[in-house]
């Protein structure tokens, strides 16, 4: 399988259906629900869900902006330069067969590429993973809904791990129903700014329910994802016990002054899938 033929499949399988973390958190919540209102919306949710499936459509009108995510191994055949020119064909053609919506244009002009590529996209962030033979590529296709909720803030150190929580949860209470709930909540906490978003953003890449190994970004995830839920937003944000499926922190070193935190809320259809390429063998990992 050629890479440009994994990364289409990649979008395609990330474009129509969910993962079973985030399709099991769903259901879930859904029984958990006694609002009547929020019932109707998560079974109207549930529904989307199985019919994208079914017509192997894309989930959801706004295919988002296509991010990936690269842990290239050192002793892998597969070139960087390689790599990228993949992803870009392989963009093009899902945007062509999937289809996918042409979302990408220029942010002065506004001219649209009309195939998802241009002005520096398709996004790519690229880990170099030391021994490894095998190169993992992982889509995470971002809807301007949940990204456009995107905040940063440089607390001050003595607000400590108080002004952390209150400062997301007051991020998703602004957020309302704009991001389209339920939620899940991305957090990077520590870094400099860019890299404090950098990481919110990829918190949003591990499981629902997979905890920070950090004993305090634990407890931390925790408490947030209670106080979200308690806040009565809900599905779709006409109300209901169900506003996040789930809060993932990640954590980054930072200047004894400073104390960088950064929210990136993706919204229910949380798409994202993953493959890992070792030598002319592929494996489907999400």
């Amino acid at each position: 399988m050629k890479p440009e033929d994994v990364v289409f499949e990649l979008l395609k399988r990330a474009e129509t259906r969910l993962p079973a973390d985030v399709l099991g958190a769903l259901r879930k919540a859904r029984k958990r629900e006694k609002n009547r209102l929020a019932q109707i919306q998560f079974d109207a949710i549930l529904k989307n869900i199985s019919l994208a499936g079914e017509r192997c459509a894309p989930i959801c009108q706004d295919t988002g902006v296509p991010v990936f995510y690269i842990d290239a191994g050192s002793c892998s055949s597969l070139s960087l330069p390689c790599i990228i020119a993949a992803i870009s064909s392989g963009v093009r053609k899902a945007t062509r067969e999937l289809p996918m919506r042409a979302n990408i244009v220029h942010p002065l002009s506004r001219r649209n590429s009309g195939d998802n590529t241009g002005w520096g996209t398709p996004i790519v962030h690229i880990t170099s993973v030391e021994g490894a033979s095998y190169t993992d590529i992982t889509v995470l296709p971002k809807g301007a809904g949940s990204e456009n909720m995107s905040a940063l803030a440089m607390l001050q150190p003595s607000q400590g791990v108080c002004g952390v929580k209150a400062f997301v949860v007051d991020v998703v209470r602004h957020a309302g129903g704009k991001p389209c709930p339920p939620v899940i909540v991305g957090v990077g906490v520590g870094g400099t700014a860019d890299h404090c978003m950098h990481l919110a953003k990829k918190a949003l890449l591990r499981p629902v329910g997979c905890r920070n190994a950090d004993r305090h970004a634990s407890r931390l995830e925790k408490e947030i994802l209670r106080e979200v839920n308690l806040l009565g937003i809900g599905p779709m944000g006409l109300g209901g016990s169900a506003t996040a499926l789930g809060v993932n922190i990640e954590l980054s070193g930072c200047h004894t002054a400073s104390l960088p935190v950064a929210v990136n809320l993706q919204c229910w259809a949380a798409r994202v899938a993953k493959a890992r390429i070792e030598g002319k063998r592929v494996t489907w990992l999400r």
